[in-house]
Formats: C-alpha cells, structure tokens, sequence
C-alpha cells in the first residue's frame, strides 16, 4: 500500500484518542520519511500543561483552528516543536510529536541535525529524529510550518498511513518536562523501540528483558 495522507476526519477527535492512533504512522517530507514511535496529548482548556489552556493567544492561533493542521511553537529560546491540531475546531487540543524511526531520507536529515553552532560533534542514526526538538531539526520544521494543512499537505510536510500495523506493545506513561498536568498519563510509545526519547527508551545494544513465565 502506498502511503496516502490521513485524512481530515482522522484528527477531528478527542486528543486521546488521536495520539495513540499516530504511533506507526509515517511523518513524510520529500525524501525525509520516519514511523512516529512516540507522542503526547495536550488537551486544551481542560489541561494546564496546554499552550491553549488561558486561551486564545497570537502564538496558539494555529491550535484554535481546524483540526489536521501542524501547530508550531520555539522553545527554550532554540528549539522547534511540532503538533497536530486535534478536535473540532475552535477546541484547540494538539499531539505533540515526539520521536519517529527514520526510514528514509538519513542523509539530508544528517545534514540539516549537523547545521548550527550547537550542532552534536558525533550523530548516530539512533539520535536522528529521538526528541521533539530533534525532530523538527531532522525534518526543517520551523515557524514557517506554523499551520500548515497535514491532510493537503500545503507546505510538503504530511502525516500519511502505509498500512503498516498498529505497534504490538504500546505504552503509557506521564508526560516528560511539565510541573502542571504532570501526572496524567498522555504519553504513548512503542515498547521497546531505540528511537523513544524518553523514559521506556531501550539502547540497542540493551534489548529488553523478557519476564519468567510462571
């Protein structure tokens, strides 16, 4: 099955349920292609850790708007972060996305990861797309994608689905980095995966360890 972008319906759901359903889907732009292995729900007005949750602002127009578009935000004065806006519109809820697996594209994703004067001295294909902030890097996503349309794909960028399987273990956990909202449990990652960039991350030299039966 070729990949075929998701379509509008697909976000136009509670958070919750939209999140878990990304993991495995494919973020594509141009050659650049990675399976998100790892994501977190911000569900608006009724979650203080959400950008949009005092209300509308010039920064979190995009999150107030329909749902399926790509909702960017700076942080730490140096890094991107990209969402997809979930919901009915007007709701203002978004998933961050937090890791993907590259699958294609490595090299140009290398070179954009090793521009800048903070650039890391040594990059492994692990530690490409392994973060949020990485992530944009890996993939150019910067202000200019602030609401770009992921179902038309208006500015190149898509979130699109192969058929590729739901992920056989998927799990949960607190969101990484917040003081409030910090103890719902909207974190979703594939078990096991390298790729994660947070707790639950496995080293590929570390496979993880199975339980005795009985």
């Amino acid at each position: 099955m070729s990949p075929s972008p998701l379509d509008r319906a697909f976000y136009e759901r509670d958070v919750r349920e939209v999140a878990p359903a990304l993991l495995h889907k494919l973020l594509v732009r141009g050659d650049r292609v990675g399976r998100i292995v790892e994501v977190e729900a911000y569900a608006g007005a009724d979650d203080p850790a959400s950008h949009a949750y005092r209300g509308p602002s010039p920064r979190t127009a995009t999150m107030f708007g329909p749902p399926g578009h790509l909702y960017v935000y700076f942080t730490y004065g140096m890094h991107w972060c990209a969402n997809a806006v979930c919901g009915p519109d007007g709701h203002a809820s978004a998933v961050l996305l937090r890791a993907v697996a590259p699958e294609a594209g490595l090299e140009r994703m290398r070179v954009a990861r090793l521009a800048g004067p903070k650039a890391p001295r040594v990059l492994t294909d692990r530690d490409l797309c392994r973060g949020p902030a990485r992530l944009c890097q890996a993939f150019g996503i910067e202000r200019s994608f602030d609401g770009a349309d992921l179902v038309t794909g208006d500015r190149g960028l898509v979130i699109a689905d192969d058929g590729a399987p739901a992920p056989e273990r998927v799990a949960t956990s607190t969101r990484i980095g917040l003081t409030a909202g910090a103890d719902r449990p909207w974190r979703w990652f594939v078990a096991g995966d390298p790729h994660v960039s947070g707790p639950g991350a496995v080293s590929p030299r570390q496979p993880p360890r199975r339980r005795r039966a009985g």
